[in-house]
């Protein structure tokens, strides 16, 4: 046991630990994130807050050895996570698409710079505090994303709502919008059947448009259909 111990090293325990509760936490963003069909899921923000959390857990326990056995050695802790920081934006980037004046993406962006925070003070030991912002984050995700779409959706006379096929090309619908030259503030897409999405489309207010003029050009889409909201 005692050679078990000096070959994974005396604080393989703890590292342990925390590399499982990175996966768990982060986990449950990205799980999130899954079931609403974005670019990065569950396995994509597992791996960036275990790799931050490993990061960290190089930077206290990677120069132990090191520090204890020369005087001269001195080594700042926090040099590694900074990087990670800001590194962890071209991660970001990636998952934010630009279409027209449309950007999607940036609540995952921002999902994934949280969870290597998460990760980050996981491997640091502050168990309480990844524990508080995974909740804080789910929450937000959850019931605050539910709470905007129901001032937005049913209030809002800028709001339109489709149902398109999986085969119908996204782009095909907002050229259309590009046609009368509107401006798209949001665009989600979500899972309505195997077959079927739901598109929901906001335009920015004070624009001046015909909403039947619209529709009749998105009913020549094929397998494309107006809900009416109630």
């Amino acid at each position: 046991m005692s050679q078990l111990n000096e070959y994974l090293g005396h604080d393989f325990d703890v590292m342990l630990v925390r590399i499982l509760l990175a996966t768990v936490l982060c986990g449950l963003i990205g799980f999130e994130r899954e079931l609403k069909k974005h670019s990065a899921g569950f396995r994509t923000h597992i791996l960036v807050g275990v790799g931050s959390c490993l990061m960290m857990l190089l930077s206290i326990y990677g120069f132990e050895e090191l520090i204890n056995k020369f005087d001269n050695i001195r080594f700042d802790p926090a040099r590694i996570p900074s990087y990670v920081i800001s590194g962890i934006g071209f991660l970001g980037a990636g998952t934010i698409m630009v279409h027209g004046m449309t950007i999607r993406g940036l609540t995952t962006a921002a999902s994934i710079w949280t969870v290597a925070g998460i990760g980050l003070v996981i491997g640091a030991g502050m168990y309480s505090l990844a524990i508080l912002v995974t909740t804080v984050v789910l929450l937000s995700l959850i019931f605050l994303n539910s709470w905007e779409k129901l001032f937005t959706r049913r209030k809002s006379d800028n709001f339109i709502h489709l149902i398109a096929n999986k085969d119908v090309h996204i782009g095909t619908v907002l050229n259309i919008f590009d046609e009368f030259s509107l401006v798209i503030k949001r665009l989600e897409i979500e899972s309505e059947s195997s077959e079927d999405r739901n598109i929901f489309i906001e335009l920015e207010k004070n624009q001046e448009f015909n909403r039947n003029d619209i529709l009749n050009e998105v009913s020549k889409i094929e397998h494309v259909t107006y809900k009416f909201e109630r």
